[in-house]
């Protein structure tokens, strides 16, 4: 009997095994075909030269119509719609080429075979016989001009009349004085392309008025909606925003959202009216706080300035539920009759006016739309009163008026203390003609003075900086404003730590400053490491410097928060198109906030751009990566070092690195490093 029993239980075993091992052959099949990618995967980052490499191999990537993911239908357009407003100058790269049969071609003598190209392959000429209508590509026409006009605004500064710099008040701190109220119409805001400038930026108290009148909906393509069978791709969408903005401080960059309100009256992904608020800085987005008829709870930690961060609405969705004549008798009969809770309509509606306005509070921003309270935002750290300099009002709305009222007579970053903070103790020390550790190049922008002086009071303040084991530096390219140039070079003059790039300063010409960065290292000082980094980054030297002493000396070394198979982005703000970039992924690459190279590595480097052996790309990480690569398949093997802990906000234990971090983000890291605790200071 007891045989009988065991016997179903070793069939149920065998079935079992055989159904895993039917399981393990179908992985091992598709892992047979990915064996390739994966392998050159591997190869690169441990720098193995037993794989031949990359270039023997098939290039990685599907076509340009494969999706990585396959969206719901309720959010498929959440990202692609909306953005229209915050991404004014959204563009489309031109499609793929079509395939074209090998052929040979005579050039300069040599036979040049057209096949698809690999990253790491494609030098200047190579990219020349590409495009043989033009000689120089996109950006070394961009690069052309931007050094013409550099030197042209080097010249008028060098040859300047000292007596009119010094009649600059920024130069000398004067005050300067501004208007407390601004008022505008529709049409004078129009002309201003949607903006109008507030001198002194806001205080608290101030408050801007805009009245308006938002346009009917209008149907808009949806690119992901289109490929859906069941939609023609087509939305019915009304949306405006009103953004205060701070100064732009790069050609290319974007100027930093302070305040991004978007009234979303129909084209949402919830499919439901929608107030939305946001903050950018540096062109990247915060967390949204969205608004969609529901109230915020009324604790204490969601209040702002004793308002709730949103009201509540009616919705079409939500019935409230009426109670019988008994139960109203009843209440009544026991006691006083309950106070009943007004709701109102979304305020906005298409083709009626409304009266909207922006008041600046202590603990954040008030949205009162027709003398009705609706949302409340809360300041964001990095983003302060003054430096909202700009209104704009932009989209599916026509402006009537703009009325800003209780605005500041005068900028507190004009006085003394705040433009040039003179102090012996944030100086630079001489470069050590010594060798040093590891040279630190920071990228920085020519208004970003604030930013540079965070970083000369907090990490620059760091052991190994103070006793020249390891040099810091700014790289700062020149403004169109002669005044700022001149207070840059005054700044240069007085701390010693800022190489003036003497070319104007784009968003796409980053990759110079690298380039700048890279040479300095090598040719004013012997460093056996270069870091790069952003004005906005928070190192923590001691613990980068002893990350970088566990790893063996011989090797070269390229340190950082690695990404791989990383796919361009062919369509939007951020697209690259195919003459920029042809192949289909990126090399593996760090994030450009910060990472770490060898010094072989960099000697490499300016070696290839001296004798014009170099590509260059606009977004430089991409292109270090695309260098180290090309330094690891021809010279030697590179130790690729991949680490979680150059983050972006300084909340990993033991972090290296901390991004986008605003100059009183950096003091507070500073001061918790200083006590003990490096923790962030951003949450």
């Amino acid at each position: 009997m007891k045989r009988q029993k065991t016997e179903p239980s070793n069939s149920r075993r065998f079935r079992l095994s055989q159904f895993l091992f039917a399981v393990g052959v179908l992985y091992l099949v598709f892992i047979s075909c990915k064996f390739p990618q994966i392998l050159k995967i591997v190869s690169t980052i441990s720098g193995d030269e037993i794989y031949g490499g990359l270039d023997g191999a098939a290039a990685v990537g599907g076509s340009e119509g494969s999706e990585l993911s396959k969206p719901f239908v309720s959010s498929v357009y959440r990202d692609s719609l909306h953005r229209r407003l915050e991404d004014s100058t959204d563009k489309d790269a031109p499609l793929r080429p079509n395939k074209v049969s090998l052929k040979e071609e005579e050039h300069d003598g040599e036979s040049v075979e057209r096949v698809p190209q690999k990253y790491g392959r494609i030098t200047g000429r190579i990219m020349r016989q590409m495009n043989r209508t033009n000689n120089l590509s996109v950006l070394e026409r961009m690069t052309d001009e931007a050094w013409t006009l550099g030197l042209k605004a080097w010249g008028e500064l060098d040859t300047a009349d000292d007596v009119e710099s010094g009649e600059n008040s920024i130069v000398e701190g004067k005050p300067e004085s501004c208007p407390s109220w601004i008022s505008m119409t529709g049409d004078e805001l129009q002309k201003g392309d949607g903006l109008m400038f507030l001198p002194c930026g806001l205080a608290a108290g101030s408050s801007i008025t805009v009245v308006g009148t938002p346009h009917f909906a209008h149907k808009e393509y949806v690119p992901k909606l289109g490929k859906l069978r069941k939609s023609d791709g087509l939305v019915a969408v009304s949306q405006f925003m009103v953004e205060l903005q701070g100064l732009k401080s790069v050609e290319g960059e974007d100027p930093p959202k302070i305040l991004h309100l978007n009234p979303r009256l129909r084209g949402d992904w919830s499919k439901r009216p929608v107030i939305e608020h946001n903050t950018c800085y540096r062109m990247h987005w915060g967390t949204a706080q969205r608004c969609d008829g529901l109230p915020t709870e009324d604790d204490e930690g969601m209040l702002v300035d004793g308002f709730r961060r949103c009201e509540r609405w009616m919705r079409s969705d939500i019935v409230d539920s009426k109670e019988s004549k008994t139960t109203s008798w009843f209440k009544r009969f026991i006691g006083r009759e309950q106070k009943p809770e007004v709701t109102w309509p979304f305020p906005f509606v298409e083709g009626r006016m409304f009266v909207l306005t922006l008041r600046a509070g202590v603990d954040g921003y008030h949205i009162n739309v027709g003398g009705r309270h609706m949302t409340s935002f809360p300041y964001r750290t990095g983003f302060t009163l003054e430096d909202a300099t700009g209104l704009a009002v932009k989209g599916d709305v026509d402006v009537h008026s703009v009325f800003a009222t209780s605005l500041p007579t005068s900028h507190p970053s004009f006085s003394p203390q705040r433009v040039l903070e003179m102090s012996e103790t944030w100086k630079a020390s001489p470069l050590p003609k010594h060798p040093i550790k590891m040279f630190v190049g920071v990228l920085s922008a020519s208004n970003h003075f604030a930013e540079r002086m965070a970083v000369r009071k907090t990490w620059m303040q760091a052991a190994a900086i103070k006793s020249s084991d390891v040099v810091v530096r700014f790289f700062v390219a020149l403004n169109p404003r002669k005044e700022v140039n001149a207070v840059l070079r005054k700044e240069a003059g007085y701390f010693g730590d800022i190489v003036i790039m003497p070319f104007m300063d784009r968003y796409e010409l980053v990759v110079l400053k690298t380039l700048a960065i890279c040479e300095f290292g090598i040719q004013n000082v012997t460093a056996a490491y270069i870091m790069k980094c952003d004005d906005d980054t928070f190192i923590r030297v001691d613990t980068v410097l002893r990350e970088i002493e566990a790893v063996p000396r011989k090797k070269p070394l390229y340190m950082g928060n690695l990404n791989l198979l990383h796919r361009p982005l062919r369509h939007g703000k951020w697209a690259v198109t195919y003459e920029e970039w042809p192949e289909e992924v990126y090399p593996p690459y760090a994030n450009g906030p910060a990472y770490v190279i060898s010094e072989d590595i960099v000697n490499y480097i300016v070696s290839q751009h001296k004798n014009r052996n170099l590509r260059l790309f606009k977004m430089e990480d991409v292109s270090m990566g695309m260098w180290v690569e090309q330094f690891n398949n021809t010279m030697a093997a590179v130790q690729y070092s991949h680490n979680w802990k150059y983050c972006q906000y300084g909340c990993m234990e033991n972090y290296f690195t901390a991004h986008y971090q605003s100059p009183r983000q950096m003091m507070c890291l500073w001061d918790k490093w200083s006590r003990g605790h490096a923790r962030c200071c951003n949450f």
